[in-house]
C-alpha cells in the first residue's frame, strides 16, 4: 500500500479507467501475472535460503537485532520499494524495484519462518492458505462491488503511522506487541488490500503493471505476515 496521488502520469499516460474493455483486461493480466511471479519467486528464495543454510547465517547476523527492529525494517522497506516503483518510468527500473521488494522481503521473513518452522511447521502452510483465501475474497469484492476504496487512502496512512509508533514504542519501552496487534493489523492488511485493488483497476496507467503488481504483493506479505505472528502466538 502506497501513496495513491496519481490518477494521470505527467506525460500524458491514461489511468487505467480511461482505457478500453481491452486495454484494462491486458493490464490485470500482466499486473496479476507478475504478482503471481513475485510471489512464486519469494516462496522459491524462502526454500533456497533453508535448504542452503543460508537462513541460519541471517539468524545469526540478526540475533543480536530486537524483534520490533525486524517489524519497523518490513514496513519501511515495502514503503521504500513502493515509493520507487511509483516515481520511475523505466520498465527496467520497476523491475529492479520489484525484485528488490521480493528479495528483502525474503529476508526479513527469514526470523519469522524459522521461529514458526521450530515450533509448529504446519502454521507456515495454514497462514499461507488464510492469507490466500483473504485477499481472494477480498479482490472478489472489489471486482464485484468496483467500487472506487480511495476514500481508505487517509485510513492506511493513519493506521500505517500508528503501527511504527506502536512498534518503536515498543522497542524503546520493553513491552511486547501481543495478540491484539496482530489481529489488528491483519484488518489493516485486509484494507489495504481493498484499497490496492480498487487502485490498480481504477486509478493505475497502463505502463505501471509492475509497480501494481509491487504493490499487491505488499498487502499480500503485510497479510502473510501478520497471520503468521498469530499462529505462532497460539501455539
Amino acid at each position: 500500500m502506497q501513496d495513491g496521488s496519481y490518477d494521470v502520469r505527467g506525460d500524458g499516460a491514461r489511468s487505467l479507467a480511461q482505457t478500453s474493455v481491452q486495454s484494462r483486461a491486458g493490464f490485470l493480466l500482466k499486473t496479476y501475472a507478475h504478482l503471481f511471479g513475485a510471489l512464486s519467486a519469494f516462496a522459491l528464495i524462502e526454500i533456497a535460503l533453508f535448504q542452503t543454510g543460508l537462513a541460519r547465517d541471517i539468524l545469526q547476523a540478526v540475533a543480536g537485532m530486537r524483534w520490533m527492529l525486524v517489524l519497523g525494517a518490513f514496513m519501511v522497506v515495502g514503503w521504500m520499494c513502493t515509493f520507487t516503483a511509483h516515481r520511475v518510468r523505466s520498465l527496467p527500473l520497476q523491475y529492479v524495484a520489484l525484485a528488490a521488494f521480493v528479495v528483502a522481503e525474503a529476508i526479513i521473513f527469514v526470523p519469522l519462518l524459522a521461529y514458526a518452522e521450530f515450533k509448529a511447521p504446519s502454521t507456515i502452510s495454514t497462514a499461507a492458505y488464510v492469507s490466500f483465501a483473504g485477499f481472494a475474497a477480498l479482490t472478489f469484492v472489489a471486482y464485484l462491488t468496483r467500487l472506487d476504496f480511495s476514500f481508505l487512502r487517509s485510513l492506511m496512512i493513519w493506521g500505517g503511522l500508528c503501527a511504527l509508533i506502536a512498534i518503536f514504542a515498543a522497542l524503546i519501552f520493553g513491552f511486547e506487541l501481543g495478540t491484539w496487534f496482530s489481529v489488528a493489523m491483519i484488518a489493516f492488511a485486509g484494507a489495504s488490500v481493498l484499497y490496492d485493488t480498487s487502485r490498480v483497476m481504477l486509478h493505475y496507467p497502463e505502463d505501471r503493471h509492475v509497480a501494481a503488481s509491487l504493490e499487491l504483493f505488499g498487502s499480500v506479505a503485510l497479510m502473510f505476515w501478520y497471520v503468521l505472528r498469530l499462529l505462532n502466538a497460539r501455539r
